[in-house]
C-alpha cells in the first residue's frame, strides 16, 4: 500500500528514515525488539533491509541462530518488492502498533499524521502570497478541528447555492459535526444521511452521527447494543473500510478491516427507530472478513466482491447473501474476474448487470471497467467509451437513474479532482466537472449518497482523506446535459485570475439518439450546434451560417430518418418473429396435448398387459392343479379295476390249487 500524509511534513524517502529511526533501526539490535512483537520486529527488519538493500541476496546463515536464521527467512520471503513499496509498507505497520508515533518522534519538527491510503496525494505547500496555489489555506479551528477556505471552485453560499447545477457547493450545516474520517460509511433512510465509524488518524471509530437533509443539521447518536450481540465492552469493536447499505428501513453494516486472519465477515443491523445495534445470524459458508470491497445491493441479494482481508492480501472473490435466507453463497463465475483489487467501486444497472471500476493493488491503480451478468454469472470486460477516466482507487460512487457518478479517489501521485459519469446503457464516460486544490472532494476514502433537493436529485459528499482529514458536507445536483455524454472545456480566463479557475461546460445544445441495430452494436449521434464567435464576427448577417446550419439539419433529418426506417423495419421482423414464436408455442401446447394423451393411454395399455399377465400366470397353475387331478383319478380308477378283477377270479384258483375258501370269501360269494 501506499502512504499519505495528514499535513505538511517530510516526504519519502525522509519520512521512511524517520520512522525508522523511530522504530529503533541504526540503534543496538535490541532496539526494535524490545519495542515490537517477535512477528512485527521481524516484518520491520525485513522491510528496512528491503528498502535500504533491496532483494536479499545473501547466503542463508549456516550456523544454528534461530533469530538469524528467522530474519533472514523473513526478508528473503519479500521477493523483488520495490523499494519505495518496503518503505511504506514499513511506515504503515509503524502506524498500526503505533499511531502516535510521529508525535513522539523528536528527529522531526513538522509533526504529520500517516494514515493507511492505497493512493499517495501530492502535498502543495500553501503560498501566502496568493500567487499561484492551489491548495486551500487553514484558517481556524472549531472544536479541535482545522476548518480550511472553501476552493474557489466550490461555492459556498448557503442552501441557495445548490440551486448551481454541475458544481459542488458547501451548503452551511448545523450542530455538532462529527470527527473527521475517511473509510466510513454512509446511508440515506428518509431524507436523514447516517454515517457510522470509519478511520481518523489510524484509529478506527465505532460512532453514530446523522445528518438531517432537510434542515442541514448534524445530530449524534446514542446507540444502543442487544445483549445477545454487544461484545465485552458494551458496543461493537470499532471499524472501517466497511460498507452501510439500507435494507427495510434498517441499516446494514457489512464486514470491516480486522486484525484477525481467521475472523469471518460479520453482518450488523442497525434499527434507526429503537437506535439498537445488534449482530444478524448468517448460516452458510461466510467468506472471510475484509476492508475495502463492495457490497451492492441486487433485489434482495447483497453482492460482495473483492477488498483485503487481514494478510492484507487482495482479493477478487464472488459472494453472496440471501437477505430474505441469510444464507452465503460463494461464486465461480465464468469469464475472466477482475484481478485482485480493493478499494474500487460498484454499481448494479437494471438489476441484472453488477458494474466494478477502478480500484487499486499494493503498488498499482485501476481504470478498467468490469461486467457481471448475475443472471448468468459471467464477467466480460466491455469496450469504454466517451472521456476515459484516468486510474483511480478510494472513489466513491452513487447512481441517478441510469447514471453512475464517481468522485474522489486517487492514485500514486494526485487525487483524482474530476467527477465523472458513466451511462450504464452505453457505457459512454463524460465529465461532469472537476474542481482545482486540496478541496475535500478531492479525497480518498469519502462517502457519497443520493439524495433530494427541492424535488430534483442531488449527490453529497461527506468526508475523505487528502492529505488531512475531513468532515466537510459538499453537493452536487446534476443537470440534464451532464446525462449525456459531452466534452468540458475550460473557460479562458484573464491573466490577473489566480490558480484556482472555475472549469464549466462550454455552451453546447447536444442531441443524442441512440437506436439499438441488429447486430447488437449502438449507434450515436450527437449533434453540436455551437456557434463559432469569431466567424459570426465577420458575417454582417446570419444568412450563410443560417444555410450551413439548415444543412445540417437536413442531413441530420436524412439520417435520423434512415434509422427510424432501420427502426420500423426491426420493429416488423420483432412482431414477425413474435408471431411465428406464438405459433411454434402453440404448435408445441398441442403436441405436448398429443403427447399427453399418447401417455396416458400408453399407461392404460401396459396397466391392461400386467392383468393379463396375471390372469395368465394364474390359469397356468389351474391347468397344472387340473392335470394332477387327472393323473391322480385315472390312478384311482386303475387301482379299482384291479381289486374288482381279483375278486371275480379268487374262487376259481382255490379251487384249482385245494384251498378253501375263507369265511369272508364264503359269505362274499354266499
Amino acid at each position: 500500500m501506499v502512504m499519505a500524509r495528514a499535513s505538511s511534513g517530510p516526504a519519502y524517502p525522509d519520512r521512511f528514515y524517520a520512522a525508522a529511526s523511530y522504530a529503533g533501526f541504526g540503534e543496538s539490535p535490541q532496539g526494535v525488539a524490545s519495542r515490537f512483537p517477535n512477528d512485527i520486529a521481524l516484518l520491520l527488519y525485513a522491510l528496512y533491509q528491503q528498502a535500504t538493500k533491496g532483494p536479499c541476496n545473501v547466503p542463508k546463515p549456516r550456523g544454528w541462530s534461530p533469530v538469524e536464521q528467522s530474519k533472514w527467512t523473513s526478508w528473503h520471503g519479500l521477493g523483488n518488492m520495490a523499494s519505495a513499496e518496503a518503505m511504506r509498507l514499513f511506515v504503515k505497520i509503524l502506524e498500526e502498533e503505533d499511531p502516535s508515533w510521529f508525535s513522539r518522534a523528536s528527529a522531526i519538527a513538522d509533526p504529520v499524521v500517516d494514515v493507511d491510503t492505497n493512493h499517495t496525494f501530492k502535498s502543495e505547500p500553501v503560498i501566502e502570497n496568493g500567487e499561484s496555489d492551489a491548495q486551500t489555506k487553514i484558517v481556524s479551528s472549531e472544536n479541535g478541528i482545522l476548518n480550511e477556505t472553501q476552493d474557489k471552485d466550490v461555492v459556498s453560499e448557503g442552501l441557495s447555492s445548490i440551486a448551481v447545477y454541475d458544481q459542488w457547493v458547501a451548503p452551511s450545516v448545523q450542530g455538532p459535526r462529527p470527527k473527521a474520517r475517511y473509510e466510513h460509511g454512509a446511508a440515506v433512510i428518509r431524507d436523514k444521511m447516517y454515517v457510522y465509524a470509519g478511520n481518523h488518524n489510524g484509529r478506527y471509530l465505532n460512532d453514530m452521527h446523522i445528518l438531517d437533509l432537510r434542515s442541514w443539521t448534524w445530530s449524534k447518536v446514542e446507540a444502543k447494543f442487544n445483549d445477545d450481540t454487544a461484545e465485552t465492552s458494551g458496543s461493537f469493536a470499532p471499524c472501517a473500510g466497511h460498507s452501510l447499505i439500507p435494507w427495510n428501513n434498517k441499516l446494514l453494516s457489512v464486514a470491516g478491516h480486522t486484525k484477525d486472519p481467521s475472523e469471518t465477515m460479520q453482518v450488523r443491523e442497525f434499527d434507526p427507530q429503537t437506535a439498537t445495534w445488534s449482530i444478524l445470524k448468517t448460516y452458510g459458508k461466510a467468506p472471510v472478513s475484509r476492508g475495502g470491497h463492495s457490497v451492492t445491493l441486487v433485489g434482495n441479494t447483497l453482492v460482495i466482491f473483492g477488498g483485503q482481508d487481514a494478510r492484507r492480501s487482495l482479493l477478487n472473490d464472488l459472494h453472496i447473501l440471501d437477505l430474505e435466507t441469510m444464507t452465503w453463497d460463494e461464486f465461480d463465475a465464468l469469464g475472466t474476474p477482475p484481478s485482485p483489487r480493493s478499494d474500487h467501486s460498484a454499481a448494479v444497472h437494471a438489476e441484472r448487470y453488477l458494474l466494478i471500476f477502478g480500484g487499486g493493488s499494493h503498488a498499482t491503480c485501476f481504470n478498467d471497467l468490469h461486467v457481471l451478468d448475475i443472471q448468468t454469472m459471467e464477467w466480460s470486460r466491455p469496450t469504454q467509451q466517451g472521456e476515459i477516466p484516468t486510474s483511480r482507487a478510494g472513489h466513491a460512487g452513487a447512481t441517478v437513474g441510469e447514471n453512475w457518478f464517481i468522485v474522489g479517489g486517487g492514485d500514486n501521485k494526485s487525487g483524482a479532482s474530476e467527477t465523472i459519469m458513466l451511462n450504464m446503457s452505453t457505457l459512454v464516460w463524460s465529465i461532469v466537472t472537476a474542481v482545482q486544490g486540496r478541496v475535500p472532494v478531492v479525497s480518498e476514502g469519502l462517502s457519497l449518497v443520493v439524495s433530494s433537493y427541492n424535488g430534483e436529485d442531488v449527490l453529497v459528499s461527506f468526508g475523505g482523506y487528502n492529505g488531512r482529514y475531513n468532515n466537510e458536507i459538499h453537493v452536487l445536483k446534476p443537470s440534464h446535459k451532464s446525462t449525456i455524454p459531452s466534452k468540458m472545456t475550460e473557460s479562458s480566463l484573464p491573466d490577473s485570475t489566480s490558480a484556482v479557475h472555475n472549469v464549466t461546460h462550454a455552451p453546447r445544445d447536444v442531441e443524442l439518439e441512440v437506436e439499438a441495430v441488429q447486430d447488437g452494436r449502438i449507434r450515436e449521434i450527437a449533434v453540436d450546434n455551437a456557434l463559432n464567435p469569431t466567424k459570426s464576427k465577420g458575417q454582417a448577417n446570419g444568412e450563410p451560417l443560417l444555410t450551413t446550419i439548415k444543412a445540417e439539419k437536413e442531413e441530420l433529418e436524412s439520417l435520423l430518418s434512415k434509422e427510424k426506417v432501420l427502426s420500423l423495419q426491426l420493429k416488423e421482423d420483432l412482431l414477425e418473429a413474435e408471431a411465428r414464436n406464438a405459433n411454434l408455442y402453440k404448435e408445441l401446447q398441442s403436441l405436448r396435448g398429443q403427447l399427453a394423451a399418447e401417455q396416458s393411454r400408453s399407461f392404460k395399455l401396459e396397466v391392461d398387459v400386467a392383468e393379463l399377465r396375471q390372469k395368465l400366470q394364474t390359469m397356468e397353475a389351474l391347468q397344472k392343479e387340473l392335470e394332477i387331478l387327472r393323473r391322480q383319478k385315472a390312478a384311482s380308477e386303475q387301482a379299482i379295476s384291479m381289486a374288482r378283477q381279483k375278486q371275480s377270479s379268487g374262487g376259481v384258483w382255490s379251487w384249482l390249487t385245494g384251498t378253501p375258501p375263507s369265511p369272508g370269501e364264503k359269505e362274499n360269494n354266499a
